[in-house]
């Protein structure tokens, strides 16, 4: 018998010798909006580079963008501007606020975050983005960190609902950054490449603390519309996810770059965005690509088997494939379109 050659991980790209039929899906069934993107470099880019997206757009059946950017790293005038009055229908901008220049000086954060709000919305923003820096690295003037439910912040929270914008946040990362990274970690291989990923020990927050504290948000602010991201941070338990969108009818979610998730648990994913296909967002957070979107349309509609959730040879979050849905047309049409219109007031028809 031969020797065994010495391998490493990083350089193990297996061949699946699997023989299963493929149906590869050009266009979404229905015209969908991705309701979690980041489109800043495009925020100062030049019209026909715009256009551009707009075309690959329209390759995918893909009718809109929820921009996260919005004065970001440019002001939200530009994205403004470049992107919803140049072509109308297809952009929404939230706008990110400057939460960093506001907290640390302390005082009535809550009031000032609520002021910079109503301006950005009379700027044209649809909404609010919060980034997951509130409860993992957002620190007060006297250096402890903050968390979502902070009653500080009730104003700002209450000015969303007074205004009729929705808040999108993130509130944590997949379980696996919160805990050890030893052997057992499903995410060793992810994590060794981006260390300030992983959020365990010290004085951060426990993954169970975040979701927490995202409940208790969601509590102290029936009147508010949120928008979780990434299936709630928690698309590792739909069981808990879909308790908490029994309890908060103010609550949607987006399934936003975890495609890896859902697509391993092909039977149970099924059965929660079937059960809660009113409160379920299209998503991508990738770099605009239609090929990306493509692979979304492909785990939704069919029933195909052990194909990659991503377009590289290694796949980026779990050296695991995933298998399609199959979902039923009503269930698609509201998680492509129908939700998002309900939360930004367009439809894409």
């Amino acid at each position: 018998m031969p020797d065994t050659p010495d391998l490493q991980l990083a350089d193990y790209v297996p061949r699946s010798e699997l023989v299963v039929d493929q149906h590869p899906v050009e266009r979404s069934r229905f015209p969908a909006i991705d309701a979690h993107n980041h489109l800043g470099p495009w925020h100062d880019a030049a019209p026909e580079t715009v256009q551009q997206l707009v075309d690959e757009m329209d390759a995918c059946n893909l009718r809109a963008y929820v921009d996260l950017d919005g004065g970001r790293r440019h002001p939200l005038s530009a994205a403004v501007t470049r992107l919803k009055e140049a072509h109308p229908g297809r952009f929404y901008v939230l706008t990110v606020l400057p939460w960093e220049e506001i907290v640390p000086q302390g005082g009535d954060i809550g009031a000032q975050l609520a002021t910079a709000l109503e301006r950005a919305v009379d700027q044209g923003a649809d909404g609010l983005k919060i980034h997951k820096t509130l409860g993992l690295r957002l620190r007060d003037e006297a250096g402890q960190l903050i968390m979502p439910h902070d009653e500080r912040l009730a104003p700002l929270f209450a000015r969303c609902g007074e205004l009729e914008v929705p808040c999108l946040y993130h509130v944590a990362d997949p379980v696996a950054f919160f805990r050890p990274l030893d052997r057992h970690n499903e995410r060793w291989e992810e994590l060794a490449h981006h260390p300030d990923w992983h959020f365990y020990g010290g004085d951060l927050p426990s993954f169970e603390a975040l979701m927490e504290s995202q409940e208790r948000l969601l509590e102290a602010h029936p009147g508010t519309l949120f928008q979780s991201a990434h299936v709630a941070s928690y698309a590792e338990n739909l069981g808990w996810v879909s308790q908490l969108l029994d309890r908060y009818p103010n609550l949607y979610v987006d399934i936003s770059a975890r495609l890896a998730e859902l697509g391993r648990q092909p039977f149970t994913a099924r059965d929660f965005l079937v059960r809660h296909a009113d409160r379920v967002l299209y998503g991508t957070d990738s770099t605009p690509n239609p090929d990306c979107h493509r692979i979304y349309y492909r785990c939704l509609e069919t029933r195909d088997e052990h194909f990659p959730y991503s377009l590289g040879d290694v796949p980026g979050q779990g050296r695991w494939t995933i298998y399609g849905l199959d979902l039923p047309d009503d269930v698609l049409e509201k998680m492509y379109w129908r939700n998002a219109a309900k939360l930004y007031g367009q439809s894409p028809r």
